[in-house]
């Protein structure tokens, strides 16, 4: 395993760096753990494919060195759906953001999930619209402000990993650019698993999120990330009264059902059979 500056000069293409997340931004200790979660597993560079829409977190696979496609905005899982069903051999990794993946990406989600396709998907949740000017998103607390909001959010936010886990992924997992450690095992898990998998990946936006909302520094809205987040067989045993305000962190579903591409090919196969 490669650490520090080996991880970035044999992961990242160091013409793109530095990168231009706003200081204090979680998204940049998130791709970091992407990329670790990659070499962990030992994938064949030329075997992956890390592939985005539209927002802060999709600019991300523009410094990773793997083979990489930027998209439109919402449709990361339709092209990585094509891109999987044209070479399954390739691992397809989607980086996405709240709001391009459960908003105008949303449909594209769940069928992603209800597929079982093999591809594995972070999203990088930091409750807004960061690049676009700080509109709130479908995981933006109720309550919470944003530009759009600007007398508070009255929608109910997404629980991102029980939507897929309803629409049918076989792997599912929350983490936070706090818990590093863990979050890039929880994407190992992710990669290692045949069919559809979910990190959702709780992130920091000190620049819209936090000012707008009064979240104080970095520091402070990661130190929240800290204090808030609990290991999911920690708080299986925590009365309700003790779980008040905080949120579930670790692995939520692990199971093996069969992969779409695979169900493809024996489609394929059937037909070939045919005279």
């Amino acid at each position: 395993m490669h650490i520090g500056s080996q991880l970035i000069r044999d992961n990242f293409r160091m013409d793109r760096l530095p990168h231009i997340w706003c200081p204090g931004c979680g998204h940049g200790i998130i791709m970091k753990t992407v990329a670790q979660a990659i070499e962990n597993c030992n994938l064949e560079k030329k075997k992956v494919c890390v592939i985005s829409g539209i927002g802060c977190s999709s600019r991300a696979p523009g410094y990773m060195d793997f083979n990489t496609l930027h998209t439109t905005h919402g449709r990361a899982l339709a092209f990585a759906t094509g891109v999987k069903l044209a070479n399954p051999e390739l691992k397809v990794i989607v980086i996405t953001g709240d709001g391009d993946c459960t908003a105008i990406g949303g449909n594209h989600l769940i069928h992603a999930a209800r597929r079982n396709i093999d591809i594995t998907t972070i999203v990088f949740n930091n409750n807004i619209y960061g690049m676009t000017g700080g509109q709130y998103s479908p995981t933006t607390p109720t309550n919470e402000f944003g530009t759009t909001a600007p007398f508070g959010n009255i929608d109910k936010a997404f629980d991102v990993c029980k939507l897929v886990d309803g629409a049918g992924a076989t792997y599912v997992a929350r983490g936070t650019a706090y818990h590093a450690n863990q979050l890039t095992k929880l994407v190992e898990n992710g990669i290692h698993n045949k069919g559809f998998s979910l990190i959702d990946a709780i992130s920091i936006c000190p620049t819209y999120y936090g000012r707008k909302n009064k979240k104080g520094s970095a520091v402070d809205m990661m130190k929240y990330l800290k204090d808030t987040a609990v290991d999911v067989k920690v708080g299986e045993k925590l009365p309700k009264e003790k779980m008040a305000g905080k949120f579930l962190i670790g692995e939520f579903k692990n199971t093996i059902e069969p992969e779409y591409t695979e169900e493809y090919l024996k489609i394929i196969e059937k037909f070939k059979t045919v005279k």
